[in-house]
């Protein structure tokens, strides 16, 4: 929370999906106190004036949660420091961490503020990125979209798909995009020589693999698959559009975990994911596998 349009948005959907799950919110904000003593007025005179602002912001916060979501515990804590560490510390002991797309200090021009991208890159804990329109963000499509890639292995991402549809009494829509370099050819249409592509047959298995577990977990979620030609990130904002949450697996690779040791700003998404945070007209959540 920052007081920003967009971290209301992404409160307000923090405060119904705990509902949803029957837990609670933890409300945290970590200002930088200089930027808003020029622009804020003094409440108190007993404490700095950016501490008495960022106090006001954080009970506003808390009163809001109060009333959009009556039988949700709420707490709410000022923390110290810049944001992107004192969120990344709050996700190594949380369930889910939900940012806005971007904050105060983002530039109109950018899609998607340096914070959310950040957190989503690096942290622990699954993030959501709170965006696109409001009917998303207020869950009115009943569709939980889960993108999978590589050989499938997305088993967190998949459960987090799956319990979300769930609690939302919602369908998955879980896709494995594929690519063929045979593509324009006349004789081309998802076959070869009249024997399906063996590049979608595989997009088909891997498709199952991901969501097999957490189907059998979870049967009374219904699952629709899809195994779109394509590039992943097209055909995931394709699948976003009528969406309430679109779902990514996000992995931890050596040479991620190694950069992020010689302290860079984050690991590096793929760029599917990267895309989709960026561009999608719904909230996304970056789960971490592994």
């Amino acid at each position: 929370m920052d007081g920003s349009e967009a971290s209301l948005a992404a409160l307000d959907w923090a405060v119904a999906e705990a509902a949803r799950h029957g837990v609670g919110v933890r409300i945290v904000y970590a200002p930088l106190w200089e930027p808003y003593e020029r622009t804020w007025p003094e409440f108190t005179t007993s404490r700095p004036r950016g501490r008495s602002v960022a106090e006001h912001i954080l009970a506003t916060a808390g009163e809001r949660a109060r009333a959009h979501g009556r039988n949700v515990p709420v707490a709410a804590e000022l923390l110290s420091g810049d944001p992107v560490p004192a969120l990344l510390r709050e996700a190594d002991a949380g369930t889910v961490l939900v940012v806005g797309d971007r904050g105060r200090g983002g530039h109109d021009a950018l899609p998607l503020g340096s914070v959310a991208l950040t957190v989503a890159a690096r942290a622990a804990c699954p993030v959501v990125v709170v965006r696109g329109e409001a009917a998303a963000r207020r869950g009115e499509f009943g569709r939980v979209v889960l993108g999978t890639g590589h050989d499938g292995a997305e088993p967190a991402a998949a459960d987090f798909a799956f319990r979300a549809a769930r609690a939302r009494g919602c369908t998955v829509t879980a896709l494995h995009s594929w690519r063929s370099p045979e593509r324009g050819v006349a004789t081309h249409a998802h076959t070869l020589g009249g024997a399906p592509d063996p590049r979608m047959r595989e997009a088909q298995w891997a498709l199952d693999r991901a969501v097999r577990t957490a189907a059998e977990r979870h049967p009374d979620v219904p699952v629709e698959r899809q195994v779109p030609e394509g590039q992943a990130r097209d055909t995931l904002l394709t699948a976003a559009a009528g969406a309430d949450l679109v779902v990514l697996g996000a992995r931890r690779t050596p040479a991620a975990d190694a950069r992020a040791a010689a302290g860079a700003t984050g690991i590096q998404l793929g760029p599917a994911s990267h895309g989709v945070l960026h561009l999608a007209p719904c909230p996304v959540a970056v789960v971490r596998e592994g």
